[in-house]
């Protein structure tokens, strides 16, 4: 190699350095530049999705959070509720006070959905014959954030028959705490 070398002339030697200083400056671009720049976009695009999902996380602890207090909003209602609180009886009282509870027509329990300790009990109640005073005067009565019975859906359509007098149907719910043991 070393008399190869020798023979060659001046211009040649540079034109070797050069071609071994090019083959050089690849491999070091081919095996460490380009490793390095694709790691370090690997990495920055692991960093932009790490943060996605801190991001994400952040929301749904927010979402969770609101959540629990919902659900503790929940439980001490209920816990203030006399033993028995059934929605029947509580939407029977309030026609009561509010008089009409001879304009009933129907009370028929919905599907309820049990969630951990409460289920959401629901009940679709058909008045007629009611004028809009009496309609107002029970629908105060009857949402209670005390008690946690909301409307869920009300319908209100004028009766053909009587036409002056409003036919009613309406879907209240609350929630009510499942015996032990889990399920109805």
């Amino acid at each position: 190699m070393r008399r190869f070398w020798e023979q060659l002339t001046k211009s040649q030697k540079q034109i070797v350095i050069a071609g071994l200083a090019f083959v050089a400056a690849a491999l070091l671009v081919q095996f460490a530049a380009f490793p390095y720049f694709e790691a370090r976009q690997k990495v920055s695009g692991a960093i932009a999705g790490s943060e996605k999902a801190l991001r994400e996380l952040a929301t749904l602890g927010a979402e969770y959070g609101v959540l629990r207090r919902r659900s503790e909003e929940i439980r001490r209602v209920i816990e203030r509720r006399p033993p028995g609180f059934a929605l029947f009886s509580y939407l029977e009282k309030r026609a009561g006070d509010a008089g009409v509870k001879t304009n009933i027509k129907s009370i028929n329990p919905l599907k309820s959905s049990p969630a951990e300790a409460y289920e959401e009990t629901a009940v679709e109640m058909r008045l007629d014959k009611l004028t809009m005073k009496q309609l107002t005067d029970f629908l105060y009565q009857v949402e209670s954030r005390e008690e946690l019975v909301r409307i869920r859906k009300m319908s209100v359509a004028k009766m053909k028959e009587s036409p002056e007098y409003l036919s009613v149907l309406l879907q209240v719910f609350t929630y009510q705490a499942l015996p032990p043991g889990g399920s109805r």
